[in-house]
């Protein structure tokens, strides 16, 4: 039984990733205003491993990084798609025990989509401030720290991850007791 638990936790790790590289390379809805890029659906993979465990969530963030990488995308918006890692693992360690809880209230879904966009928004800020203030080389600003921080990185990921964090619900609910099943079945 358990190499069988094991086995499908690969296997469903294997294809969210595939699916999280694959977005950046191919995805025809894409919005570039450097250092902020918008790529629709970039985060559902990683939403998705969230529901399921922290372990896959970081390892589907992984992936989906290597994914803005292969694509040619400058370094800045590379770096910011790698910490999705801080998302992933704290979004999945609180989901962990509550996830149906969460995932079956829209207050509480929202509240969570709105908590985990904000961390998001704030790594992502992050890694943006090092190169905008000149402590990491690769990018060059001519706006405001406000306009292409701020705004374009900050507020413009809040809004992002819970666009995505609702597609990878949809989702989730839409595939309803398989699920469930598939949870069950993976001892998570």
């Amino acid at each position: 039984m358990i190499k069988k638990t094991n086995t499908l936790k690969l296997t469903v790790t294997a294809l969210l990733t595939a699916i999280a590289i694959a977005i950046p390379l191919v995805m025809p809805v894409r919005v570039v205003l450097p250092p902020a890029s918008f790529t629709l659906a970039s985060h559902v993979p990683i939403f998705f491993a969230l529901f399921l465990s922290p372990k896959i969530a970081v390892l589907v963030s992984l992936g989906s990084a290597t994914g803005f990488l292969l694509a040619g995308l400058p370094i800045v918006i590379t770096l910011r798609a790698l910490s999705h890692v801080v998302f992933a693992l704290l979004g999945g360690v609180y989901l962990r025990n509550r996830r149906q809880d969460v995932l079956e209230s829209p207050v509480k879904s929202q509240f969570f989509s709105f908590w985990i966009g904000l961390v998001h928004a704030l790594a992502e800020v992050g890694i943006v401030s090092l190169f905008f203030f000149g402590l990491l080389k690769g990018a060059d600003y001519d706006e405001t720290f406000f306009y292409s921080v701020f705004m374009l990185v900050g507020v413009g990921t809040l809004i992002h991850s819970m666009v995505d964090f609702l597609l990878a619900q949809i989702i989730w609910k839409s595939l309803g007791k398989r699920m469930k099943t598939l949870v069950k079945k993976m001892a998570l």
